[in-house]
């Protein structure tokens, strides 16, 4: 099923995730989705392997927390947050040098706490891994104290329109 792209989020410079200038990351791009969701399209280089072949589950967590602290930013565009709790359900292997896509959700949210959950999903659809987390709303500037700097957050559009899962 094709969903339209509503909005690009931003990506980092640094960051393990997104971060476009880590080389060493997956650099994955975040979309919001025409129905609430967020999705992320992402490929784990053969660094990025456990076993042979395989995603390091360690990775597939950090993917998964990523889409979902993400998500809270399709209704509070300016909100970060901090993980306090983040459970992940291995289903399949997950592979290595192959494009992939997350999706999460927000599944509650209050004040100051959030929580949602995602899935990272297989070329053939497949649910390979399920995730669940809480997440604390924190400034950015209390997140990352002096060491943001300017152009750290990056606004580039690829042109995706819509995604299929």
């Amino acid at each position: 099923m094709k969903y339209k792209v509503v909005n690009k989020q931003y990506t980092s410079r640094h960051c393990f995730v997104c971060g476009e200038e880590n080389k060493g990351g997956l650099q994955a791009r975040f979309y919001e989705m025409e129905n609430g969701e967020i999705a992320g399209i992402f490929t784990s280089p053969f660094e990025h392997s456990g076993y042979p072949g395989r995603m390091h589950g360690g990775v597939a967590s950090a993917i998964i927390d990523e889409a979902i602290g993400r998500a809270i930013m399709i209704t509070e565009p300016d909100t970060f947050a901090v993980t306090i709790e983040l459970s992940t359900q291995f289903r399949k292997p997950v592979p290595v040098c192959t494009e992939l896509r997350v999706i999460a959700r927000i599944t509650s949210k209050k004040d100051r706490i959030f929580e949602g959950t995602g899935e990272i999903l297989l070329e053939n659809g497949d649910v390979a891994v399920i995730g669940s987390a809480k997440y604390l709303k924190l400034p950015i500037e209390r997140i990352a104290g002096k060491n943001l700097e300017a152009g750290d957050l990056l606004y580039n559009s690829d042109g995706i329109t819509e995604i299929e899962f």
